[in-house]
């Protein structure tokens, strides 16, 4: 997940059942001020990850820099210091081409917050990274002081945006996995993720399907993969890549997780403030798409059921209705995932 506060929202009313199924990834998406970006982070998880949760942190797609001017650390060390300041349990993420700086810092986070580590490994096209050989594997945990049954193994697929990309992406899954296999990881996960890049172009006053491609990467990397079935990852109701910051209003959206299809409400502008999103609220509602547990499924349904029955005051903004669509894909994911075996 994006490190915002939507996710951050919708992590803090997961309900216990989804928190008992889930390891979250945090994102820390890059702004301007990097000190100011990392305490607000933290404070976001102070006030919202549930207790006893631990919560694996990715610094990768900021600059390794020393936050404070004239002192030693960077990303990394910094936010596992403010974390524990804060009594968060921290899972630092480190990739194999992480300088030797950066993978020290997680060494020393590692150590300090003692709930081991998280391999990211990329096999999407954009990323695609080079195998590490025994050598290189032995080199890279000994830089993070670990070994390998304290390490997660994150296998992330990236962008999913078609079929004919599906099948691609599975084979190099597949094959990172027959690779990585020599060790003994502590968990292994495959994520992707077929969210588009942005709701440009969708038809508005209308749901538009889309197919949620990176459950079948999951789906038939599990069929196909000889090994021990790796946990499902994704990357919610998003895209998988950092994005520029969006300018300007967005029009009232919803990203409805129903089984194997996002169904997409966006609707035109038309009121004031963002009470159109009363009136896509109730449609949601009357849809089919609007689960048999209706308000019942996550605390992001129940506040759509409010707007739906126009019980609250205000509509709510971007930061809602993403935390409120990631809520319920939370409860949709896991839910299937426990009941079918299939996200």
């Amino acid at each position: 997940m994006k490190g915002k506060v939507g996710e951050f929202l919708a992590l803090g009313h997961a309900s216990q059942e989804v928190q008992d199924q889930i390891r979250p990834v945090m994102e820390i998406v890059p702004d301007f001020d990097l000190r100011d970006l990392l305490e607000t982070f933290c404070d976001h998880a102070m006030d919202h990850v549930p207790n006893g949760m631990v919560l694996t942190v990715d610094c990768g797609a900021l600059p390794f820099v020393r936050v404070l001017e004239g002192d030693v650390g960077g990303p990394v060390l910094r936010v596992g210091e403010s974390l524990m300041q804060r009594d968060i349990a921290m899972r630092p993420a480190f990739r194999c081409t992480d300088p030797e700086d950066a993978l020290a810092e997680v060494a020393i986070v590692a150590a300090a917050h003692r709930q081991g580590a998280c391999m990211r490994f990329a096999t999407a096209a954009d990323l695609n990274e080079v195998t590490p050989d025994n050598k290189q594997m032995s080199e890279l945990l000994r830089a993070v002081r670990l070994a390998p049954e304290e390490v997660d193994l994150l296998v992330d697929a990236g962008p999913v945006r078609s079929a004919h990309t599906r099948k691609i992406l599975v084979e190099r899954v597949i094959d990172v996995l027959n690779s990585l296999s020599r060790w003994p990881w502590r968990d292994v996960c495959v994520a992707a993720g077929a969210f588009p890049v942005n709701l440009t172009g969708f038809p508005r006053g209308v749901a538009t399907a889309v197919v949620r491609e990176d459950a079948s990467l999951w789906q038939e990397v599990v069929e196909r993969w000889v090994g021990p079935q790796p946990d499902f990852g994704d990357f919610g109701v998003t895209y998988p890549r950092m994005l520029p910051k969006s300018r300007g209003t967005p029009d009232p959206n919803m990203r409805y997780t129903t089984g194997s299809e996002w169904q997409v409400f966006v609707y035109p502008r038309v009121r004031t403030g963002n009470d159109d999103f009363f009136i896509l609220s109730q449609d949601l509602v009357n849809s089919p798409h609007w689960p048999a547990t209706g308000a019942a499924t996550s605390w992001g349904d129940e506040r759509l059921a409010e707007c739906a029955q126009r019980k609250r005051r205000k509509a709510g903004g971007g930061t809602e209705w993403r935390a409120w669509a990631t809520s319920h894909h939370l409860a949709v994911v896991t839910s299937h995932l426990s009941s079918a075996g299939s996200p």
